[in-house]
């Protein structure tokens, strides 16, 4: 793919690791649908969002696909764990060619699962409506909406 019609978006040799990585898409048991989308052309797609940052609805029409079937497939493949397998993939021809250098690594903790319990999540106690100031500095301040010193007293607010 590397010097292909998706060489602008896929590096030289990506799709090559990554296209044996891929499942086989289902067929249709009853048949018919529209034909199936080729994996390179998906890959290069999808490649593109998760390059670009940007959101599957501005998918350029150039791709001839669908954002739904890029998503779609994008999901299938995520959860057949092909983009764990790729990076790996990748990381295994770096350290063959000695082109990276393991002996420091950075643990990015999106790729860890959390331990303990790290994921439960706590609420916060709901306290009620507040009758304090919504700023701390505007006690003495006039000129701050919220401060009681810019507010002239009135009968409800003021104390006798």
């Amino acid at each position: 793919m590397g010097r292909g019609m998706w060489s602008w978006i896929v590096p030289d040799g990506l799709w090559e690791i990554a296209k044996p990585l891929i499942p086989p898409s289902k067929v249709r048991p009853q048949g018919g649908g529209t034909q199936d989308t080729p994996d390179e052309t998906l890959f290069a797609a999808i490649v593109y969002v998760l390059v670009s940052g940007c959101a599957w609805r501005q998918l350029p029409p150039c791709f001839g696909i669908s954002k739904s079937t890029a998503h779609r497939r994008f999901l299938i493949w995520s959860r057949a764990g092909v983009w764990g397998l790729l990076h790996e993939a990748v990381l295994h021809r770096l350290d063959d060619a000695g082109l990276i250098d393991v002996t420091r690594v950075v643990l990015d903790t999106a790729h860890v699962r959390a331990k303990k319990g790290a994921n439960t999540q706590v609420r916060a106690p709901w306290t009620g409506a507040s009758r304090a100031p919504r700023c701390t500095s505007c006690r003495t301040r006039t000129d701050c909406p919220s401060s009681s010193a810019s507010r002239p007293a009135t009968p409800t607010t003021a104390k006798g």
